[in-house]
């Protein structure tokens, strides 16, 4: 494997009825580097960041203000964060990627916030976007939350109104839409409520999460349809795909069909669940950008560049990258 940016493209055969640009939530330095085993140095973390902005994602989701009891992977999360707001340094590894200056002003960097000591650890560093992690389920709220769905609610009620306050902007993460490893199939209008609890808030958008990877397009589509009766318009959602049974790229796909235009995904494909154990790794990145780019949808992100740092991450992490396109584009290299 080389780290300089590996060539091919897709042939460009657009769609009708899908948005013309779709904005990545990149949430591989949050939501995969906190479920490796080991923990990756805060410098590596930075330049992973960096490498990433280089490539063209303007929303990486940076780190977690968790008790470092929880998730030890991000107990570093204040010198990250403090390592992100300096220049650049020009002169490592990362010029071989971009020779050019600092992350830009418009890469966002949002951080995840369990409740209010962890927003006011973020807001002390002048974090500007946050988001809140609920269940659908019960048994799931209990399993990550300790609490009952409705109780999360009301944890996270305080939480989102200081945020806006701030004037900072939140996102609602919501796992288990589709299907939970203790309660099976979840019910649609159950989905719905908590959904639409989570935006009565004053969440500025909702990430619908297939936590354990179990989703199909015919339960997508019937999710967002419900969504859209009640009042939620796809302007106001983004998805999160796990890859368990391979559905995820043909879940997007759906989703693009109803009108979202904001999807999660993961450089290299890194990231799981730590309380849903048949959770694999998040959509590749990667595997997003070429299915999007093939439909002639915008993303704005250097398929090269990325597959890039995946290459570069994977040799820090000491295995290869989940990644198909990664694997594809990298093996061409070699």
């Amino acid at each position: 494997m080389t780290d300089q940016p590996p060539t091919g493209l897709p042939m460009t055969v657009p769609a009708d009825g899908l948005p013309a640009r779709v904005r990545i939530h990149e949430v591989g330095a949050r939501d995969g580097l906190q479920n490796e085993q080991a923990v990756v140095p805060v410098e590596v973390k930075a330049e992973f960041i960096r490498r990433l902005a280089a490539a063209g994602l303007t929303t990486i989701e940076a780190t977690s203000f968790v008790h470092p009891k929880w998730v030890p992977q991000l107990a570093d999360a204040e010198q990250l964060m403090g390592l992100l707001s300096d220049p650049a340094d020009t002169t490592g590894p990362a010029a071989l990627v971009n020779p050019a200056a600092p992350i830009g002003p418009d890469v966002r960097l949002p951080v995840l916030v369990p409740n209010e000591r962890g927003l006011d650890r973020a807001l002390a560093l002048g974090v500007r976007e946050i988001a809140v992690f609920g269940s659908a389920t019960e048994s799931f709220a209990k399993a990550n939350l300790n609490r009952t769905v409705d109780e999360s609610l009301a944890m996270f009620a305080p939480v989102v109104a200081k945020a806006k306050d701030a004037g900072v902007r939140v996102r609602g993460y919501l796992s288990m839409c589709f299907g939970d490893p203790w309660e099976g199939p979840v019910p649609v209008g159950q989905v719905v409520r908590v959904s639409r609890a989570l935006l009565d808030l004053g969440c500025d958008e909702l990430s619908l999460g297939d936590t354990i990877g179990v989703a199909t397009p015919g339960h997508v589509g019937a999710l967002l349809r419900a969504l859209g009766e009640a009042g939620v318009g796809s302007d106001r959602l983004a998805v999160h795909f796990h890859d368990t049974y391979g559905q995820a790229l043909a879940n997007t796909l759906e989703a693009l069909r109803h009108g979202v235009a904001v999807v999660d995904a993961s450089a290299g494909g890194l990231g799981g669940c730590p309380y849903a154990k048949s959770a694999t790794g998040n959509l590749a990145t990667e595997d997003l950008v070429w299915m999007l780019h093939g439909l002639g949808v915008e993303t704005g992100v250097d398929l090269g560049l990325l597959t890039a740092t995946s290459v570069w991450m994977a040799a820090h992490l000491g295995r290869p990258s989940p990644s198909r396109t990664v694997r594809a584009l990298s093996h061409k290299e070699q």
